[in-house]
């Protein structure tokens, strides 16, 4: 074989094992990629079925319960437009309360009750999760969009 043939027979062998390496990489990647959605993504089915994802969003006041153990509750998380019950078994941040920020990380269950295995809360209060942010942003124009676009006079919806 010709040195010329050996030189390209070592430049493909390379790239094909580049090429399997980055697959390798990649496929590791997706498998611990956890995505954002908003309550009313969730809603619409763009949310992955027995996937672990985070929901995002505000908890409603007046919707967290406690089960006996402390530890045991739920909470609903809203966008202002979609409202996601959410179980969570563990301690929570100290900074979670009902009508701040909250991302919650888990499974959507078949009942529609998603199911938290972790919960993080916003460290401040002007600080909310750019996709959360914006989420409740969205969901607030597509409200005020579905609701004919009125406004009162000081200009809120």
């Amino acid at each position: 074989m010709k040195a010329r043939h050996q030189r390209l027979l070592l430049i493909v062998g390379a790239l094909a094992a580049l090429g399997l390496i980055a697959f390798f990489v990649f496929s590791a990647l997706n498998d611990n990629m956890s995505f954002f959605y908003s309550p009313a993504d969730v809603k619409a089915g763009k949310a992955p079925q027995n996937k672990l994802f985070r929901i995002g969003g505000l908890v409603e006041a007046g919707s967290l319960t406690r089960q006996a153990d402390g530890v045991t509750l739920s909470f609903v998380v809203t966008d202002t437009v979609e409202r996601i019950p959410v179980h969570y078994k563990g301690i929570l941040p100290d900074l979670f309360s009902e009508g701040k920020g909250v991302v919650t990380q888990g499974r959507l269950n078949d009942e529609g009750v998603f199911i938290a295995q972790e919960v993080l809360a916003k460290h401040d209060e002007n600080y909310m999760p750019p996709e959360a942010a914006q989420a409740l942003k969205k969901a607030h124009e597509e409200g005020v969009a579905g609701a004919g676009g009125q406004k009162t006079e000081d200009g809120r919806p």
